[in-house]
């Protein structure tokens, strides 16, 4: 199970703690609990305050999410009661799933009834469990509470939820149930939370907007107290109308950083703010896979079985296992994780399409060791992305899972990104000799017989990447702050940082005596890796960035922008201690500076504090 965060993430817990006030309602619900927390906790930010706790990339936090790359998504509400068609009273029929409410256009009152049946009376959460660890699948996201506002646990807040506005058991918790079923079977659970929400009249207008906060804040405290989710999966911050969506990012701002108060261990997504590289803790494409790691965040694509998320009758147009599982392996060859999700339907059982597809996928993995090439593995790194597979890397290992075999004496061409070596290759479930030689850019690849599965050969190599030195003894890099956004003067402050990961937002800055908005900071010293490489700087900036290696200016953001990315490449030498100047200035809004690497050899993170020196 996770690991709980300490250091830095407590004390911001202890600084974040809410003071308990009553919270308002909408005129339809039941009181909110004398606990249910203010929406701006005191002291939680100003000046001083730094919302970065941790380096997504390398956290103990988001340790399992790294290593785990393959769950379950589940669309479960009162919209699978309908089952993806409403019928109007005129006689024609409307077809959608988990946005059949607003498409369909149903009355308030004609949703609330059919609601009023609801009734999964044969959800079984060791079943879905089963489903979920049948494939593969090492953790699960089920919607808590999806756009409709319609909550699938026994909440305080309100009476739109499973409980109280359904025919199904009242001493039931689908979400309980779940939990102990999850826990059982060593699998993560986290909940999927929906901020736009087309049912709560407080919603849609930006005066009455607080009271809707406040309830949201309640429910998430309930769901993060009652259940410990590991992950919390927001969805519905984007700019809309019908209803009208007033979030913004100051709004997810607090969000967050209350979120992480309550729990310093949460995994959340970036659909906290406004899906941007600088929101929660990794990025969240959505039915489509990138073509290559994501720079600046971590990242899971989210994807269905069939062509809609919740559940629809009429829906069988089913994907094949075997895309499921090239996606899966996809993903994983690019750092990224895959939720796949299912549907239940108005009973709650997930259709069998779904079930069998999984359990095909996890055939796969299971077979011969392959999961090899998924499970704690990441971006190969070290060759390009061939045509005929993915390349996945663990340690000194990689996994070349073919969906393309050669003709008998033909190569598997490999393209080298650096310099390395490899000592050995073998198929997967096979005894058939396996060939590499070098040849031209990278490896020839021969395998002496065929192909073992339809779906991808996974031929596993084994590699020496060449020498690295050792971790060095940095302490980090001289920090020059100063109380205007132009580095003019005196620095205001002069210390050490350890490390440049910062996420001031609209509250904080760098320390308790610089104001939120025009300051600047400039940091120097000296930056030493560990193996020689053609290194990718990345800077996360806002507002305005440029930095400089060996006295040559690489990165220059120095006009006002909104959170962006900017990179460079430059060739480093291990154990060389290469100058390095950094400098930033923040206008006004939002502040944000990270500056990380990556290499053929080196997964991207930010850069460790041990690599920096004050010269």
């Amino acid at each position: 199970m996770r690991h709980r965060a300490t250091g830095l993430a407590l004390l911001l817990a202890a600084a974040l703690a809410a003071t308990a006030v009553p919270a308002t309602v909408a005129a339809a619900a039941p009181a909110a609990p004398a606990d249910a927390p203010a929406v701006r906790p005191p002291h939680a930010a100003g000046p001083g305050t730094d919302h970065a706790a941790d380096d997504p990339f390398t956290a103990d936090r988001t340790n399992w999410f790294r290593q785990d790359r393959f769950g379950m998504f589940i669309h479960f509400g009162a919209y699978s009661n309908l089952e993806g068609e409403y019928r109007r009273p005129d006689g024609t029929t409307c077809r959608d799933a988990e946005w059949i409410k607003r498409q369909c256009d149903i009355p308030r009152d004609a949703y609330e009834k059919q609601a009023q049946n609801f009734n999964p009376a044969d959800f079984d959460a060791k079943a879905v469990v089963k489903a979920a660890k049948d494939a593969g699948m090492r953790y699960i996201v089920i919607t808590s509470k999806h756009h409709e506002g319609y909550a699938m646990w026994p909440t305080k807040v309100n009476d739109w939820n499973l409980r109280d506005h359904s025919s199904f058991d009242k001493d039931r918790d689908i979400l309980a149930e779940l939990k102990k079923a999850s826990d059982d079977a060593g699998i993560e659970l986290g909940f999927y939370y929906s901020i736009w929400d087309w049912h709560d009249k407080d919603f849609a207008d930006p005066a009455t907007f607080p009271a809707y906060e406040k309830r949201m804040y309640a429910q998430l405290k309930e769901l993060v107290d009652t259940y410990d989710p590991a992950l919390l999966w927001f969805d519905g911050e984007w700019d809309t109308d019908n209803p009208h969506n007033p979030w913004t990012a100051e709004h997810g701002e607090r969000l967050e950083a209350y979120l992480r108060g309550l729990d310093p261990g949460l995994v959340i997504n970036n659909r906290v703010g406004k899906r941007r590289v600088v929101d929660g803790d990794y990025g969240t494409p959505e039915q489509e896979i990138p073509g290559a790691p994501v720079d600046g965040q971590l990242w899971e694509s989210c994807m269905t079985l069939n062509g809609h998320w919740g559940y629809a009758r009429y829906d069988q147009d089913w994907k094949s296992a075997q895309t499921l599982t090239r996606n899966l392996l996809a993903t994983t060859s690019r750092s990224g994780n895959y939720l796949l999700n299912v549907g239940p339907d108005a009973r709650g059982r997930i259709p069998q399409p779904s079930v069998d597809r999984l359990r095909q996928m996890g055939d796969w993995l299971r077979e011969d060791g392959q999961g090899q090439a998924v499970f704690g593995a990441r971006y190969g790194g070290l060759v390009e992305e061939p045509s005929w597979g993915s390349v996945s890397r663990k340690g000194d290992t990689l996994y070349a899972a073919v969906t393309r075999w050669p003709a008998p004496g033909a190569a598997l061409h490999l393209t080298a990104r650096t310099a390395f070596t490899v000592r050995s290759a073998r198929v997967l479930g096979s005894d058939q000799k396996v060939t590499v030689t070098k040849a031209g850019d990278g490896f020839d690849v021969r395998p002496a017989g065929a192909a073992t599965d339809d779906t991808a050969t996974v031929i596993e190599l084994a590699v020496d990447p060449g020498p690295t030195a050792r971790p060095g003894t940095g302490t980090g890099l001289k920090q020059e702050i100063f109380d205007n956004a132009t580095l003019a003067g005196t620095p205001r402050i002069t210390r050490t940082d350890a490390t440049l990961n910062h996420a001031w937002k609209y509250t904080g800055s760098p320390a308790a005596s610089i104001p939120a908005d025009r300051f600047s900071i400039r940091w120097t010293g000296t930056v030493e890796p560990r193996r020689t490489e053609t290194y990718t700087l990345t800077t996360v900036s806002d507002d305005m960035a440029r930095v400089w290696i060996d006295g040559k200016l690489v990165i220059d953001s120095w006009t006002p922008h909104e959170p962006r990315l900017d990179k460079a490449r430059v060739a480093l030498t291990a154990g060389r201690r290469h100058t390095v100047r950094v400098e930033y200035a923040e206008q006004t809004g939002e502040a944000h500076l990270k500056l990380l690497w990556s290499a053929p050899g080196q997964e991207q993170q930010v850069i460790p504090r041990s690599q920096l020196h004050t010269r």
